[in-house]
């Protein structure tokens, strides 16, 4: 039997999406950029169910108002029912991905009326594998992006990125080809045009999928060490802190994951594994050291944890 066209692909994708998470009559928006994945996207998802089109301008690039305008005028065509240009600041914190990717999800979340739609492909979920295994960051990176992660939806992270640009070639439409996506300076860009092509050569091909199926796995995993431990918190937390005996008793994956959730409770931000492994040294090697600072929402200042009377404490220093 012949494999069905891009399209085809990509709307049996999104049909099938929203019959496993989403309720049968809930509208839903997308997250268009103007480039091939989300212009494909776009076209599927407002032929299946009334949808807007949210169109994020980070100002970054001289004509990046006349390209929001033209995924705008793209997405009215295509059958959306609305579409808004979302105009943003992008800061600085984290450097420049990082920062427009904060004021990007900020702007779709405070606009939306319903889930986002979000296209991310098989290669982005490969892209996100590696950038985590090269920075040491744990399981937690490693599983990747959850399809579902209300009210973020993304239904295409079984299909590869080929399979967008093919529909775009079936719909006739001229996608935007961002600048950026050519930029070595990013790492995601050198690991997409230098490191995959070279690991897919030397291991006979197949890796994109090999490290989607690795997120796979290791998300089912992720996921029941965290109802695990949202249980176990519940049981170790007294006050603001932590009983280190209770803590104890837990096994080593489930108790890291309880400082985790912990700390991110507590306002930690950019968390590593190290600082946790770090933490959780407070409560398995307990030798009188000092506490562990983390990074903290509050300018100018971190959070430090630490030990006394038997509970882990968590108190904001100044930087």
């Amino acid at each position: 039997m012949d494999r069905p066209g891009a399209l085809a692909q990509l709307r049996r994708a999104a049909a099938d999406f929203a019959q496993t998470y989403l309720g049968p009559d809930e509208r839903w928006c997308i997250g268009l950029s103007g480039g091939p994945d989300s212009l494909a996207l776009t076209a599927v998802a407002a032929r299946l169910r009334p949808t807007t089109a949210l169109i994020v301008d980070h100002g970054l690039q001289s004509d990046s108002a006349e390209v929001a305008e033209t995924a705008r005028a793209q997405a009215l065509s295509m059958g959306c029912a609305d579409a808004r240009v979302l105009r943003v600041q992008v800061g600085t914190d984290g450097g420049p991905e990082s920062a427009a990717r904060t004021a990007r999800y900020g702007a779709l979340a405070a606009h939306r009326d319903g889930p986002v739609l979000l296209a991310h492909t098989l290669d982005d979920q490969a892209e996100t594998v590696l950038l985590g295994l090269g920075r040491g960051s744990g399981a937690r990176s490693l599983a990747g992006m959850r399809p579902f992660d209300p009210p973020w939806c993304r239904p295409l992270l079984g299909l590869r990125r080929e399979v967008t640009h093919a529909a775009c070639r079936e719909l006739g439409v001229t996608a935007w080809q961002d600048p950026h996506n050519g930029d070595r300076r990013f790492a995601r860009v050198r690991l997409r045009t230098e490191v995959l092509p070279l690991l897919e050569d030397v291991l006979g091909g197949g890796v994109a999928a090999a490290l989607a199926r690795t997120a796979t796995a290791l998300r089912e995993d992720t996921e029941l060490i965290d109802a695990l431990a949202a249980e176990a918190l519940s049981g170790a937390t007294t006050g603001t802190g932590l009983d280190t005996r209770a803590l104890g008793e837990l096994p080593d994956p489930v108790r890291r994951r309880v400082i985790r959730r912990w700390l991110l409770a507590g306002g930690a931000t950019g968390l590593t594994d190290q600082q946790i492994r770090g933490v959780d040294k407070l409560v398995t090697g307990w030798r009188g050291q000092g506490g562990v600072a983390v990074g903290s929402q509050l300018r100018g200042r971190r959070l430090v944890a630490g030990r006394r009377d038997g509970l882990l404490e968590l108190r904001p220093e100044t930087i």
